[in-house]
C-alpha cells in the first residue's frame, strides 16, 4: 500500500494497487466477461448483445473484450447530481467523495425512545428529515425497507416520504422496473418534467445484479429503464469472498470488476453516452457465523481497490462506509464507522453509502448516522491535508511574538483557526469535572439529545402544494397498481 500527498499540501491519499496489479485485474476481468460469461435472465437484453457481437447460448452471455471496449469508450467520465431544488450538488467523477445514507434495512432503531422494530414508511420520513440537518451528509436513500405497506408497492411510498423531507439528491434501489419507473416519473413531477429531470437528475437508481455473475430479468429492466432515460444509475452487485466470489481479493475484485462492466455494457448498448459508474458492493462472509459483515477491514480494502480499476477507467465509483455490525452505539460502532470512512475517503470513492447502518445492515440508526456525520466532518478535515506556504509556515509570526510568547491573541490565530483546527460538535473535550457537573453524558447521550433536537426543529424546504398534491396522485395511483401485481 502506497501513501502519498502532494507537494502543494494536500490532500492525503493512498492507493492499494500498483499500475501493474491494476492491469492484472483488468485483464482477469476481461477473461471472465468472454471466457466465462454470464447468466442473463432477459430474453430482449440477450437479442440486444447477440446483436452487438456477444457469444449467446441459451441464458449464457459472454462478451467479447471489443464490445467491452466500445462501450467504455461511449461512457461519459462522470455526472452530476443536483438537488430537488436544481441547485448544482454532486460532481461524481474524479476522486470526490460524498456521503449518504444506509438503505432497505427491514429494521429501524426508533429515532426517540430507542426501540428496534420493523421499518415504517413514517421512519424513512423522518430519517430524510434527520439526514437534511447534516451538514456532511451530501445525498439520502430511504433509511430501510418499509414493512407497514405491500412490498412491491413500498417504491412510491419511500420515495415520495423522502423527497418531501429533504432538498438532497436522492440514490434509490427499487423493488422492481414498474416501481422504479413510477419513481421516476414522481421525480419528474418534482423537477417540472423529464425534461428537467434529464438536465438537472437529483435521483439516481441503483439496480443490483446477483452475484456470482448473474443479471436477473427484472433488474436488468431497471438498468435499460434507467439507460433509456439518460438518468444516472450506480449498479452493484455484492461480492462476498468465500461465498459467492473467490476468497482471495484479488479474484473478488476481479469478479466485481467485471460484473460491474457488464452492467455498463447493458446501459452503453441501450443508451451510449448514458450516466453510469463502475460499481459494486463487498461484503465479508464472517466464516464462524455465515453472516454478512459490513465492517472488516477487507471490505474497505476491497472497494478501495474496485475503485482504483474504475478511475483506471476514468469511471464514477461506490462506497460503503459508515456501517457497523455492532447492535448499539458504542466503541465497536464507532470504531468500525471511523475505519471505513477514512480508509474509503483516502481511496477516493465516489458515493459513499450506508451511513447509519447496524446489525450487518439489518437496522437502519439515525443515531449511527449522525454519529457518522462527525466522523466525516473529521476525516474530511484529516485528508484536506497540510497547506505549505509563506504564510502558513508563519515566519514573520514567529519571530514577532519571540521565544517565550504566545499566539492566542494574534490576529494570524483568529483569521485562521477555524480552517486549521477541527472542531467536534458532539465529542467531548470537556475537563473531566466540567463534565461531571453537566451530567456525565456520553456520545450516545449527547447523540440522542442532538436527534431529538433536530426532529422537534428542523423543518425542511417544503414542495409547492401543487406539487405535493401530484405525487399523493402518483403514490396512490402507482401503489394501488404494484400491489395488485404482489
Amino acid at each position: 500500500m502506497q501513501t502519498s500527498r502532494s507537494l502543494e499540501g494536500g490532500p492525503v491519499r493512498f492507493r492499494v494497487l500498483n499500475d501493474d496489479q491494476i492491469w492484472q485485474i483488468r485483464r482477469t476481468a476481461f477473461g471472465i466477461m468472454d471466457k466465462i460469461g454470464f447468466k442473463v435472465l432477459h430474453q430482449g437484453a440477450r437479442n440486444m448483445l447477440k446483436q452487438a457481437g456477444a457469444l449467446v447460448k441459451g441464458e449464457l452471455v459472454r462478451v467479447p473484450e471489443f464490445l467491452v471496449k466500445k462501450c467504455l469508450a461511449s461512457a461519459p467520465n462522470g455526472f452530476h447530481l443536483y438537488d430537488r431544488q436544481g441547485r448544482p450538488g454532486l460532481e461524481v467523477a474524479g476522486r470526490n467523495s460524498y456521503y449518504g445514507t444506509s438503505t432497505a434495512s427491514p429494521n429501524t432503531q426508533d429515532a426517540l425512545n430507542l426501540e428496534i422494530r420493523p421499518t415504517r414508511v413514517a421512519d424513512i420520513a423522518l430519517a430524510a428529515r434527520v439526514s437534511d440537518a447534516l451538514e456532511n451528509i451530501d445525498w439520502v436513500m430511504p433509511m430501510g425497507s418499509s414493512q407497514d405497506v405491500p412490498p412491491l408497492a413500498a417504491d412510491v411510498h419511500e420515495f415520495e416520504a423522502v423527497v418531501q423531507n429533504t432538498t438532497k439528491p436522492i440514490v434509490f434501489i427499487g423493488y422492481s422496473a414498474r416501481g422504479s419507473e413510477l419513481v421516476f416519473e414522481m421525480a419528474a413531477e418534482v423537477a417540472g418534467g423529464l425534461e428537467n429531470l434529464q438536465a438537472r437528475p437529483f435521483v439516481a437508481l441503483y439496480p443490483e445484479p446477483i452475484s456470482p455473475l448473474v443479471f436477473p430479468g427484472e433488474v436488468v429492466d431497471r438498468i435499460l429503464l434507467a439507460a433509456g432515460l439518460n438518468l444516472p444509475q450506480i449498479p452493484g452487485t455484492s461480492v462476498q469472498p468465500g461465498g459467492t466470489a473467490p476468497v482471495t481479493m484479488a479474484g473478488a475484485v476481479a469478479q466485481l470488476t467485471a460484473e460491474a462492466l457488464m452492467s455498463l455494457v447493458l446501459a452503453q448498448l441501450k443508451r451510449p453516452g448514458c450516466p453510469c459508474a463502475l460499481s459494486g458492493n463487498f461484503g465479508i462472509l464472517d466464516m464462524r457465523t455465515a453472516l454478512m459483515g459490513l465492517s472488516g477491514p477487507e471490505m474497505s480494502l476491497g472497494l478501495a481497490a474496485q475503485a482504483e480499476v474504475a478511475q483506471s477507467f476514468d469511471l464514477p465509483t461506490w462506497g460503503l462506509a459508515g456501517a457497523t455490525d455492532a447492535k448499539s452505539l458504542d466503541g465497536q460502532a464507532g470504531a468500525e464507522a471511523a475505519f471505513s470512512l477514512l480508509a474509503q475517503t483516502l481511496a477516493g470513492l465516489n458515493l459513499i453509502h450506508d451511513c447509519g447502518y447496524m446489525d450487518a445492515g439489518m437496522i437502519c440508526s439515525v443515531h449511527q448516522l449522525l454519529l457518522s456525520d462527525e466522523l466525516i466532518s473529521m476525516t474530511k478535515r484529516f485528508v484536506r491535508g497540510i497547506e505549505v506556504n509563506r504564510e502558513t509556515l508563519a515566519l514573520e509570526e514567529l519571530a514577532q511574538v519571540g521565544p517565550g510568547g504566545h499566539f492566542l491573541q494574534r490576529a494570524h490565530t483568529a483569521d485562521r483557526f477555524r480552517r486549521e483546527l477541527w472542531l467536534p460538535r458532539l465529542m467531548n473535550r470537556q475537563a473531566y469535572d466540567v463534565w461531571q457537573r453537566e451530567g456525565s453524558k456520553d456520545l450516545a447521550d449527547r447523540i440522542q439529545e442532538e436527534v431529538r433536537r433536530i426532529v422537534e426543529s428542523h423543518r425542511p424546504a417544503p414542495l409547492p402544494d401543487k406539487t405535493v398534491a401530484a405525487l399523493e396522485r402518483l403514490r396512490e395511483k402507482g401503489a394501488a397498481e404494484l400491489s395488485r401485481q404482489s
